[in-house]
């Protein structure tokens, strides 16, 4: 056809639509990890858990709920934390594990408690982190980041979330599987930090 003739004229672009899939379908289903934390966190009366950084914030108001919704909780913080306060004011269903999650060997011991308190462990929740605002390089001072202090927010927040798991996996694995085949559940939290650069959060 004659070029600029009707036959030759380019199609006007599609306009592509986009609507959510259908509710129910297998495109609108959640991923089974998340699928396994929402179920187990709707059920969690008569569950054993263990919560990293229980003492105070995030880890904290995970406890309270957790013992609100009828589940045993042994808080696993530092000694210098206020978790045996807290522990205190639960009441019964709760425990204070002093510990540093990246020491395996205090880990271990909380682990044992709470064997011993309550007999199992199904539920680990990971919350336990640390702040330090500090930039790379700072012009106004002269003065880089500290190598020492980007080291303790990795160990904190990569191999604590790690080092928890790994060894409450043997505790977990002699529990009896529930009718999925389950024998326990791991949840772990991130900072919004993880996902988006900030200023003087070069370890997150």
């Amino acid at each position: 056809a004659p070029f600029g003739s009707a036959r030759h004229r380019s199609a006007p672009p599609a306009t592509v639509r986009l609507r959510p899939p259908p509710l129910g379908s297998a495109r609108h289903r959640p991923p089974l990890a998340l699928t396994l934390t929402m179920a187990a966190l709707r059920s969690v009366k008569g569950l054993v858990a263990l919560v990293t950084g229980g003492a105070s914030g995030l880890g904290r108001a995970t406890a309270e709920r957790l013992v609100e919704q009828g589940a045993r909780v042994v808080l696993l913080d530092l000694p210098s934390s206020q978790g045996a306060q807290l522990a205190g004011e639960l009441g019964e269903h709760c425990a204070f594990a002093p510990a540093d999650v990246t020491s395996a060997k205090e880990v271990e011991a909380a682990l044992a408690l709470a064997q011993k308190t309550f007999g199992r462990l199904e539920l680990v929740v990971n919350c336990a982190g640390m702040g330090i605002a500090v930039k790379t390089y700072n012009a106004k001072k002269d003065k880089v980041h500290e190598l020492e202090d980007f080291q303790r927010v990795i160990n904190v927040h990569l191999i604590g979330p790690f080092n928890v798991p790994r060894l409450s996996a043997r505790l977990m694995s002699q529990n009896q599987p529930d009718p999925d085949g389950h024998r326990g559940l791991v949840v772990n939290t991130a900072s919004v930090a993880a996902f988006e650069g900030q200023v003087s959060r070069a370890g997150w």
